[in-house]
């Protein structure tokens, strides 16, 4: 028996900044997938980890399959490790596979890092969009990774924020971050020395830093009541009594939250803090419509994303579709 032949498209990161895929199209691309997972549209599993052992990082797999428009079954492996600023290297470095979920065959390969950074701002900023007082001016922003670029970026064009505030635990990091952003945002970014001029009375708090071990430097004395915070660190950076000062607990995905040995509220999960019982959505569920967002002003409110497979395919697939559009890519012979 012939078996047809097989070809997949390849999106390398040259390309996929060649797509330069619009704020709005970023946007549009994770809101969809997140009211997609709220309806039950759509198939998510843990993410799984590897820890070679050899270096200061790990590899994250993530998996999951949304239904139409996208129709795409997808798997990436994302390598997180702290280090790599010393071999001028980013830390994250990802590969984003897509399937057709009804016969397995593969259908493209891109490179994710960008994906990565893009998706996790864009969960980011609709998270603001739904949880942040819509009249939030003062945005303190603790991290300078690939993910802080977009978050800022994409939070700023919801918002128009009067005031940027960021910091990072290396100087150089920090005042490059700052500078980037005030070049593309066309407006003032102020760097901050540590993290409590950061972060104290800010409408929105994000909390991206890269720690080496769990330590509370975010204290939940400096979080302005009604203000919406957004701790997302691989180690944990927040005190075990910030989400007692919580109006609402949010998270991306309760399966992805409850579980592992990683995540900004792991010990909050394990105290009994953060459970089935306190949590008050899944961001899909808001975003779809199944359960309120944010309803007064005086809530204060927490939002903890571990990051999505689903919004990896989502953004991947936009990626494909105007990859196709504009004729960037390279096609592959698989079979």
């Amino acid at each position: 028996m012939q078996h047809p032949s097989i070809y997949l498209t390849y999106l390398n990161r040259l390309d996929v900044e060649e797509l330069a895929l619009t704020d709005d199209e970023i946007l549009a691309a994770i809101k969809t997938s997140l009211a997609s997972q709220g309806r039950g549209e759509a198939v998510i599993e843990p993410r799984m980890h590897l820890e070679p052992g050899v270096a200061n990082g790990h590899f994250n797999v993530l998996r999951g399959a949304l239904r139409e428009p996208v129709d795409s079954a997808g798997v990436k492996v994302v390598g997180d490790f702290v280090d790599n600023y010393k071999h001028n290297l980013p830390s994250e470095l990802a590969i984003l596979l897509l399937f057709d979920p009804r016969t397995g065959v593969p259908k493209a390969i891109l490179d994710a890092s960008r994906i990565t950074d893009m998706r996790t701002g864009a969960v980011t900023a609709i998270g603001a969009k739904y949880l942040a007082r819509k009249n939030s001016k003062i945005l303190g922003h603790v991290g300078a990774r690939g993910t802080a670029y977009w978050n800022v970026r994409l939070m700023d064009r919801i918002f128009d924020f009067d005031e940027i505030r960021v910091h990072s635990r290396r100087v150089e990091s920090r005042e490059a971050f700052a500078e980037k952003l005030r070049q593309d945002l066309g407006k003032p970014v102020i760097v901050t020395e540590d993290w409590q001029s950061c972060v104290e009375g800010a409408d929105i708090v994000v909390e991206a830093s890269r720690l080496n071990e769990p330590t509370p430097m975010l204290k939940t004395a400096w979080i302005k009541p009604g203000a919406l915070v957004m701790p997302y660190g691989t180690m944990s950076a927040v005190e075990l009594s910030l989400t007692d000062i919580m109006s609402k607990l949010v998270v991306d995905d309760w399966g992805q939250c409850k579980g592992g040995k990683f995540g900004s509220l792991r010990a909050h999960v394990e105290a009994g803090k953060l459970s089935e019982q306190t949590l008050h959505a899944e961001m899909g569920q808001i975003v779809a419509g199944l359960k309120p967002g944010r309803e007064r002003d005086d809530e204060t409110i927490l939002f903890w994303h571990r990051g999505l497979s689903l919004s990896d395919i989502a953004l991947g697939h936009a990626m494909l579709e105007k990859a196709e559009r504009l004729n960037i890519g390279h096609r592959l012979r698989y079979a």
